[in-house]
């Protein structure tokens, strides 16, 4: 026993022709090819209205692609710039007060 599908079918929207057939191991699903003037625009899986099938018959300009560059890395350190450190800073010393005297080294040692 096979999955009864839904049967193909012909309308037309305006000036565009649509065939509507089944989409393979599917069992309600429809490809809707658009058509006008006998040659094929494009093919839907939704039910395209009359906009859809202007959109196929005229579509917009796209703008050019942006050229990815291999340069340009963001996030990237610069040139020349030490590599990171993982430890923790250090904690800064306490500074020693003005006028502390501090002992003399001798060379007696």
């Amino acid at each position: 026993m096979s999955i009864p599908t839904v049967e193909g079918r012909r309308f037309s929207i305006g000036k565009y022709d649509i065939v509507a057939t089944p989409i393979p191991h599917s069992a309600h699903m429809l490809r809707y090819t658009v058509y006008v003037a006998g040659r094929r625009l494009g093919a839907m899986a939704s039910q395209p209205t009359e906009s859809d099938c202007l959109f196929l018959e005229n579509p917009p300009e796209t703008p050019p692609l942006k050229i990815f560059s291999v340069l340009y890395r963001p996030g990237r350190p610069k040139k020349g710039t030490p590599p990171r450190t993982y430890e923790a800073p250090l904690q800064p010393r306490e500074t020693i007060p003005h006028g502390l005297d501090l002992p003399k080294v001798h060379e007696d040692r």
